[in-house]
């Protein structure tokens, strides 16, 4: 679908930066042309310009894999250049459980080393509560704000669906905390009894897509039941509906409690995907690198289908949508915008790949 008015562009080509990356979940872009993925097995590797990949860096704690569960999300300090400083989640055991049967999503923080060869000074900053016997739903994207603190999304944990509408847990949430993991004192539930302060949106199922869009406003993309997948825009103490507002249903049919899609106090989305697409990492194109048609654009990632979602957006609304990288049907993880203003993919697969969308 093409808008009026709207230019010609030749669809950009695939040029593949690195192979043999083990199921990767996240890539940030280091000085000097490298760049830092994370492998769900629980591995940090750093990717030479070259592409060659580098041996995994020791300091990672230790991690509950299996299922979606894994060493996950990653992003730099905003002032990783003069302080080394990163936060990755992932998928944490609980030491105190017997045989280490339940988990739950937290957030670190490191330095890279100077030679880049290893983790330093990790320190888990926050700790889902409660731990739970699953291998599902961890959410676990991140974003820094302007504000200078830290937003990453934890999952419902699937079996535990109605604690996303619960505020005495940190199931099916976003949370906001400093860079030290503390609340915020102007986080919206902070002076509220029983509400656990670190959260600061509600009633989401599995968020793994979280940016911030030119305009300063932070938008999602969460995985729905079977269809249902949502894009939202994020506002303090707003409830966004799951499980009681939903666009899909359950898996091998039927409603999900009422089976409404609207309910007052609750966010609708923004834009829903049926059939899912299992949307995956997301990033607005702030760049003209792909002509100027392409900016502000939303591009997101699906797992289930296997290509590159291009989202014009107009006005705050979605007008139309256009699929990259259909041929490769390879699962995206995550979506980047490079320091060359070009997007970059990471594609799920044992012998996964770092891609950059060339103009």
């Amino acid at each position: 679908m093409l808008l009026a008015g709207s230019p010609v562009l030749a669809e950009p080509r695939p040029v593949v930066i690195a192979s043999g990356i083990e199921n990767p979940w996240a890539v940030a872009f280091l000085p000097s042309g490298r760049y830092l993925v994370t492998e769900k097995l629980g591995r940090m590797r750093v990717v030479e310009p070259d592409g060659k990949v580098g041996p995994p860096l020791p300091g990672v704690p230790q991690v509950a894999i299996g299922g979606q569960g894994g060493l996950l999300d990653l992003v730099l300090d905003s002032g990783f250049e003069s302080n080394r400083t990163l936060y990755f989640c992932f998928s944490q055991p609980d030491a105190e459980a017997e045989g280490g049967r339940t988990n739950g999503t937290a957030l670190a923080r490191a330095q890279l080393s100077t030679d880049r060869t290893r983790l330093e000074n990790v320190r888990i900053i926050f700790s889902q509560r409660p731990k739970v016997a699953s291998r599902n739903h961890f959410g676990c994207r991140i974003a820094e704000g302007r504000d200078g603190h830290l937003y990453m999304t934890t999952g419902d944990r699937f079996s535990r669906k109605d604690d996303a509408q619960r505020l005495d847990n940190h199931l099916g949430k976003i949370i906001r905390v400093t860079k030290d993991g503390a609340a915020p004192p102007d986080n919206p539930f902070v002076a509220q009894a029983g509400a656990l302060p670190e959260i600061w949106s509600y009633g989401h199922r599995n968020a793994q897509g979280l940016a911030w869009a030119p305009d300063g406003r932070l938008w999602m993309t969460e995985h729905g039941p079977q269809g249902g997948d949502e894009i939202n825009i994020v506002q303090p103490g707003h409830n966004y509906g799951w499980p009681v507002i939903t666009y899909g249903e359950n898996y091998g049919g039927g409603k999900i409690g009422e089976g409404i899609t609207a309910k007052e106090g609750m966010d609708p989305p923004l834009h829903y995907w049926v059939p899912s697409i299992a949307p995956s990492g997301m990033v607005f194109l702030t760049s003209d690198r792909y002509g100027k048609g392409w900016r502000g654009n939303l591009f997101v990632g699906s797992l289930k289908f296997g290509y590159l979602d291009r989202i014009d957006i107009q006005g705050g609304k979605v007008v139309a949508e256009h699929k990259l990288l259909e041929d490769g049907r390879a699962r995206i993880r995550d979506v980047r915008q490079g320091p060359d203003g070009l997007i970059y993919v990471l594609t799920d697969q044992t012998n996964g790949q770092l891609i950059r969308l060339q103009p």
